[in-house]
């Protein structure tokens, strides 16, 4: 038994060369006539060519105004909510400095008559904080939603527009 094994010759590249492949193709070499495209086809097939491109270009502006218009809404509920949070968080403080205030000012009571004096104005007082800070939520939240949206809503009408107009 020999070491050695047939190779195939390999081309100046060094790469085998395939076996019958170094002679062109034969059935690529049709030879076709001329022929004139009449001015009619070609005026058509400018105006789609044409219109192919003002819609994609038309499509392009809108897409990318619509992604800016959601990045500005992403980024108003985003501060929105930051805020919201800030506000709950502070909110909450309020409340629990009220209630260790409360407890303090309770341990002091002499009688039971002014620890029940102490409660009920405790009470009423948590209850108009509570009040006034759902109020300022409320408001809060009103706005914060209503500028989350309005992005993507003037984007909606522009693009509307645009589409109605062209």
């Amino acid at each position: 038994m020999s070491d050695t094994t047939a190779t195939a010759p390999k081309n100046a590249k060094g790469t085998k060369a395939a076996k019958g492949f170094d002679a062109p193709f034969e059935a690529f070499n049709i030879s076709m006539p001329s022929v004139e495209m009449p001015a009619v086809f070609r005026d058509i097939a400018d105006k789609a060519v044409s219109g192919s491109k003002e819609a994609y270009a038309k499509l392009k502006t809108a897409a990318e105004e619509t992604t800016e218009a959601f990045e500005d809404s992403y980024e108003t509920t985003r501060s929105g909510l930051v805020a919201l949070t800030h506000k709950s968080l502070d909110n909450a403080k309020t409340h629990t400095d009220a209630t260790y205030a409360f407890a303090r000012d309770f341990m002091a009571v002499t009688s039971f008559a002014e620890a029940v004096e102490l409660q009920a104005a405790f009470a009423r007082k948590q209850f108009e904080t509570l009040t006034e800070q759902s109020r300022e939520l409320q408001a809060f939240a009103q706005k914060f939603s209503t500028d989350a949206v309005r992005p993507v809503r003037q984007g909606a009408e522009k693009a509307f527009k645009a589409f109605q107009n062209g």
